[in-house]
């Protein structure tokens, strides 16, 4: 693991030009004013690049995007949809979680933390990676989108025979550069709900990765917490 805060060296190599862009400076810059200003921002510093940490560059093989960290305190740790352990289950989490004991027939033990996810290549990225305190959407479009894009096209282009998993409209549109001829893309409505009783339960999209990634050659996910 690098030092904290840091970004994984397999990912260094493939976006560092990205952190020497100008929008990433003035993003530094905006996030040094807000904690200068007292506010309280989530995840803390060194959780930020949590999700390229625990997946680095090579070892991806799901991708599941987010929108937002969570924005009340001990949630966010900078995997999306995850929560840190003993932590109460946000409802689009525990939605995901019913689907998965219907789909695979696996009970979960109620921990939100998804950090065994992403250590076997689930990389769990939010399209912003930091939000104020009790501010939903706060830090959106002050340059996190543009990185995470970034992220996202060279994972398209430079690997195959991923899975991206895009809830909702949102990570709809952050996903429509993808190549569907390299990569298996899942899509459903988002598990909020306020719409997963629309068409994320009974999709059956955990078992469906699963099969693809067996087709690969490559060992499933245990997705049991």
């Amino acid at each position: 693991m690098p030092k904290a805060g840091a970004l994984h060296p397999s990912w260094q190599q493939v976006l560092g030009d990205e952190l020497e862009q100008p929008y990433m400076r003035q993003l530094r810059v905006f996030l040094k004013a807000e904690k200068a200003a007292g506010k309280i921002i989530y995840p803390p510093g060194p959780l930020i690049f949590n999700a390229f940490n625990h997946t680095p560059f090579d070892q991806v093989r799901v991708v599941i995007i987010g929108q937002d960290p969570y924005h009340g305190p001990g949630q966010a740790h900078g995997l999306s949809f995850s929560v840190q352990n003993g932590i109460r289950l946000p409802p689009s989490l525990g939605n995901i979680f019913k689907e998965i004991e219907a789909d695979l027939g696996i009970p979960m033990s109620g921990s939100g933390d998804l950090t065994p996810w992403a250590d076997q290549g689930v990389l769990l990225l939010n399209a912003t990676l930091t939000v104020e305190q009790a501010s939903a959407g706060s830090h959106q479009k002050k340059g996190w989108e543009q990185f995470t894009d970034a992220a996202i096209r060279i994972l398209n282009e430079r690997r195959e025979g991923l899975v991206f998993v895009l809830w909702g409209s949102y990570a709809q549109k952050k996903g429509a550069m993808i190549d569907q001829n390299k990569h298996l893309v899942l899509r459903s409505v988002h598990p909020s709900p306020l719409s997963a009783h629309r068409g994320f339960f009974g999709q059956r999209q955990f078992s469906t990765i699963n099969q693809y990634l067996s087709q690969q050659g490559q060992l499933p996910i245990n997705w049991v917490l």
